[in-house]
């Protein structure tokens, strides 16, 4: 790209942190600074990079695609998340939210269904140089046991209830956010927090939109 590329971009990704950021109500200054340091257009097919701050999402490989930004801050926000804290995804993707969680927190699994994602969000961190992310393949309804209890889990893709393997592996005091519905055009975002060893409390905090999670806990 060239340098008069690059600097649009520069301007197109404050613009998306003073409007689409900050403009509808982010306040982490956490978030704001890891937003603002993870190129999205690193994320994205490099026909549709110029789009990349645009607050909408984009289609990536396998038919899944990459939230539009102000999801992805609004959802990082709602995690409450500590430096040190063990945080765990759903839904690798392109590989932009983990980006984003890496620059806050020490150290970020994610679990990816598709392999063709899998694979080249490994090479994408590498290139880049995100070194504390570290990606399993598999079915990610059933979490990553190896690794948990989690302080905080975030899952990417819409769920017809919130899996049970996920709430097992949420540390007291940790918290879970996640797209639930009955169907894939109607979700809410919830969060849940694991407040004692059987005690959940659930909320519901704004509706969304999200391809399906498939897998033997979700669709």
């Amino acid at each position: 790209m060239t340098a008069q590329g690059l600097e649009m971009l520069d301007y197109l990704r404050e613009v998306m942190i003073r409007e689409h950021l900050q403009g509808r109500g982010i306040r982490d200054t956490a978030v704001l600074a890891a937003m603002r340091e993870v190129p999205r257009e690193e994320f994205v097919d490099e026909r549709v990079a110029a789009k990349a701050y645009g607050d909408h999402p984009l289609p990536i490989a396998g038919g899944q695609t990459i939230s539009q930004p102000y999801i992805v801050a609004y959802m990082t926000e709602a995690l409450e998340l500590k430096h040190n804290d063990r945080v765990l995804e759903i839904g690798t993707g392109s590989g932009y939210a983990a980006a984003v969680l890496s620059r806050i927190v020490t150290t970020v699994y994610s679990v990816e269904r598709l392999d063709v994602l899998a694979q080249s969000a490994r090479q994408r961190f590498e290139r880049l140089g995100y070194t504390n992310i570290v990606i399993h393949e598999g079915d990610g309804t059933l979490g990553w046991p190896d690794h948990a209890p989690y302080d905080a889990i975030v899952v990417t893709a819409g769920a017809p209830r919130v899996p049970p393997p996920l709430l097992e592996q949420l540390a007291t005091g940790g918290r879970l956010v996640i797209p639930v519905g009955s169907s894939c055009e109607v979700q809410s975002l919830i969060r849940v927090r694991r407040v004692a060893e059987h005690d959940y409390r659930r909320e519901e905090l704004c509706g969304v939109r999200f391809v399906p999670l498939i897998g033997a806990a979700g669709w």
